[in-house]
């Protein structure tokens, strides 16, 4: 005889135990069952975060790289790619990690074009996460970024 224990999550095929009929279920047995598969749900929660942290960047870079060409051309953005490497020692694949890094860099090399760049990037990011882009009073391209990060919403 086989007793299945199932979770409701999606994950719940991955809490399956088969046990013996001579085996004596009891109480320390299915807390401890219990911790573990409370345990193993957290583990995922956060691989699915970081997960989808890592996604996010990754989507940041692309719209970043698709903006820049959109408005400068290939030519322009290198250009500016080129700059924050050199002036504000920031590789392409860092922006996502530093955006306050990328948008002092912007600023010092676009003056007050940096902003609409910048918001330009913001929008085509909400866009793509399909959410509404609201300007905020007192936020900066870094917040927007730092915001999308901690809630990490990323649609599959």
């Amino acid at each position: 005889m086989d007793v299945l224990f199932e979770s409701d999550s999606e994950y719940g095929c991955l809490f399956s135990i088969h046990i013996l009929p001579s085996y004596k279920l009891n109480s320390t047995f299915i807390e401890v069952f219990t911790q573990q598969k409370c345990m193993m749900l957290e583990v995922i929660e956060m691989t699915k975060r970081i997960y989808a942290m890592e996604t996010l960047d990754n989507l940041l870079l692309k719209v970043v790289d698709e903006t820049l060409m959109q408005v400068f051309r290939e030519a322009g953005a290198k250009v500016i790619y080129d700059y924050l490497e050199n002036n504000s020692h920031l590789k392409l694949e860092e922006i996502a990690e530093k955006p306050e890094v990328f948008s002092a860099g912007l600023e010092k090399l676009l003056s007050s074009g940096a902003s609409v760049i910048e918001k330009l990037v913001l929008k085509n990011m909400y866009h793509k996460l399909e959410l509404k882009f609201e300007e905020k009073k007192g936020y900066g391209f870094s917040d927007y970024v730092k915001k999308l990060r901690k809630s990490a919403v990323v649609k599959a």
